[in-house]
């Protein structure tokens, strides 16, 4: 059993941060176990193809994300802030130190079944191979997690406000005792279950807590002085992340954007080609081409490059319109219509 210490000190340093890079490893590790978990059944069915496609299921983050056990902890720098970018995240991992990457690797080699070739090479040079997995990392967001991110996004801030909100009218301490079944604060310690290796004289102060949406059902942490100790858990409502959406009273979103674009919005519960939309609505691809491009200017969609096509997907701000559209009773709805 792992002990945290706390002091005053700490406690006043506890923060929570939505990390993108947490989110990358997480789904690399899932993609990599080659498990069917039906939880995540969807979007592995999603993204699986396009990562073989690209041949990202055999590159650098292959042989440096295992499906178990340890991850290099360059990957996952402390985060500067309660939601760092992925471009700030990238460029943490960027300025890493040549000696703490080989370090890390070591530590890999140890606790797996060696280095591969890729990361090898890595060890031997740094400097120069560094930038080859940040592109990689880009790649796959792009691929795997941009055009969900939205989605993905919700679910987190969700998770930080409930335990936030816990933490502000039940205290610290009740905080730690509902993160995770193998966590007990007990005092001025936080006892983690089964946890090798977390030790305040091994930490930095204070202590990040980092939601995920692809975290199995136990718990990860980097220990990596001078930061401060990380531990991710999985985040609240994670069954309910790839649920379709119902898109219904859209009748009043119609008399605005027009049918064609009301239509593009409601087919984009996932992630979709140009092509693949104009098939869905039954207008021409170029058609399709020209609301998509209004709709990306107008903050609705987002575009994605996969491989030689490009991947369009709804927005946070779409989302909250269908849903405007959706609670507004339809009489009243056409009533206004009349009206205006």
């Amino acid at each position: 059993m792992g002990e945290l210490a706390f002091s005053v000190r700490d406690l006043a340093q506890m923060r929570f941060a939505v990390s993108p890079m947490w989110q990358v490893g997480g789904g690399l590790r899932l993609l990599a176990s080659g498990a069917a978990d039906p939880v995540h059944r969807r979007w592995l069915e999603q993204v699986r193809p396009r990562l073989a496609a690209a041949g990202l299921d055999r590159g650098w983050l292959a042989e440096l994300v295992p499906a178990a056990g340890y991850v290099p902890d360059f990957l996952n720098p402390a985060p500067a802030g309660p939601a760092p970018t992925l471009a700030e995240e990238l460029a943490a991992i960027a300025a890493t130190p040549a000696d703490r990457v080989r370090r890390d690797l070591d530590h890999l080699a140890r606790h797996g079944a060696g280095l591969g070739p890729r990361a090898r090479s890595l060890h031997a040079d740094p400097p120069r191979r560094l930038p080859r997995v940040l592109a990689e990392i880009e790649a796959y967001w792009e691929l795997a997690l941009g055009p969900y991110w939205s989605r993905i996004r919700a679910l987190l801030d969700a998770d930080v406000f409930h335990r936030a909100r816990l933490a502000a009218e039940r205290g610290a301490g009740r905080l730690l005792d509902d993160l995770h079944p193998s966590l007990q604060w007990d005092e001025d310690l936080l006892r983690l279950v089964r946890q090798q290796k977390l030790g305040r004289q091994e930490a930095g102060p204070g202590l990040v807590l980092i939601p995920s949406a692809f975290k199995g059902p136990g718990l990860a942490s980097r220990v990596a002085p001078p930061d401060p100790p990380q531990l991710a858990y999985r985040a609240r409502g994670v069954g309910t992340l790839w649920e379709p959406r119902p898109a219904s009273g859209v009748d009043a979103l119609t008399a605005v954007l027009g049918r064609a674009r009301t239509l593009l919005l409601t087919e984009l519960d996932t992630p979709a080609s140009t092509t693949e939309l104009a098939g869905r609505i039954g207008i021409s691809v170029p058609g399709t081409s020209q609301h998509l491009t209004a709709l990306r200017d107008a903050g609705l969609v987002s575009a994605h490059r996969a491989g030689r096509s490009v991947l369009y997907a709804r927005t946070a701000p779409a989302d909250a319109l269908l849903a405007a559209g959706a609670s507004r009773p339809l009489g009243r709805a056409r009533a206004d219509q009349v009206s205006s």
